[in-house]
């Protein structure tokens, strides 16, 4: 039997790679169409699978909180996903899959799991050039590009915890992420992430230290975006470093993950000087080796805007 510990060496060498291992499950029938959709969560956030235990109802929650779990001496949140995604289980909700997301535990109640399944990233399109919904980050083709491929939605968890159980958050503002913020002349911070949600966080972050960015929302288009600019900037004489201060990564995103970016970025003479913060909700010591084995600057949790902001202090040069 494989150790926990040889199983997530497997996984980071896989995300080095743009490869992932996704868990897919099925939530009951869809309303639309009365079928069994697959669904699917990045293995790296689900820290185990149990068959349902008693579930604990809290007084005036959300309607899709089914109430807490004690798990292990730990009480843990239940979150009824067949519900949130509009789906009617048939078969009950049997199995509870716990995750650890941005320094964070909850449990997503479902109808059943099916299997893991590796894929390349690539293998994953964007939810808006899917026309998915907005708790979903993509459609995963699970047999590649097959004419008959099965297809699995990919879960945005962000989105899906603002929804259910939403925090009170400070405002972001100059008292949260500092003073402004002076970039070089000319430079701009770009920005790679699929989820709307951590989109419009940082944003408001960038925002509030008063500095200019480009957002993108794949590592395949930010890659594009820095090689465009790399091009544009020869022709006036000046290169892709004074024109992008600090590349913000996340790392699970469709087409080409924040691992694959940032390995690109630094092996890539024009673009090695520029600082890469990898800005992500798979948190713990793992992860965060692995992303300076890959050549990151940093590392910072998601809705960390404190955190965030002196990173991206901390990873300029003084100018």
């Amino acid at each position: 039997m494989r150790t926990a510990q040889k199983e997530i060496e497997e996984r980071t060498r896989l995300a080095g790679s743009n490869k992932f291992e996704l868990l897919l499950f099925r939530l009951g029938e869809s309303p639309g169409s009365g079928q069994r959709e697959l669904f699917g969560i990045n293995v790296f956030k689900v820290r185990e699978v149990l068959v349902m235990p008693p579930v604990t109802e809290l007084a005036n929650a959300h309607e899709h909180l089914m109430g807490v779990a004690n798990i292990r001496g730990q009480i843990i949140p239940v979150i009824n996903l067949p519900a949130v995604l509009g789906c009617v289980p048939k078969k009950g909700l049997s199995i509870l899959m716990v995750t650890e997301f941005g320094r964070t535990v909850q449990a997503f109640a479902v109808e059943d799991v099916r299997e893991i399944v590796q894929l390349d990233w690539d293998q994953v399109l964007p939810a808006e050039s899917s026309h998915a919904g907005a708790l979903i980050t993509g459609i995963a083709r699970l047999d590649g590009a097959t004419a008959d491929t099965r297809l699995a939605q990919v879960l945005d968890v962000e989105q899906i915890l603002k929804t259910v159980m939403p925090v009170t958050t400070e405002e972001i503002n100059r008292e949260v992420v500092g003073p402004e913020l002076v970039l070089p002349a000319g430079s701009t911070i770009l920005v790679a992430d699929d989820s709307a949600v951590a989109r419009s966080v940082i944003e408001l972050g960038l925002k509030a230290m008063g500095v200019t960015y480009i957002m993108t929302k794949t590592g395949k288009e930010a890659w594009e975006r820095l090689q465009a600019i790399a091009e544009e900037a020869t022709a006036n004489g000046k290169t892709a470093r004074e024109k992008v201060a600090v590349v913000l990564t996340d790392l699970e995103m469709p087409e080409m993950d924040g691992f694959t970016l940032t390995r690109l970025i630094k092996q890539d003479p024009r673009f090695k000087s520029i600082p890469v913060v990898i800005h992500s909700s798979l948190t713990g010591t793992t992860n965060e080796n692995h992303v300076k084995s890959v050549g990151a600057d940093a590392y910072v949790a998601k809705f960390a805007p404190r955190e965030l902001a002196a990173t991206i202090r901390n990873v300029l040069p003084p100018h």
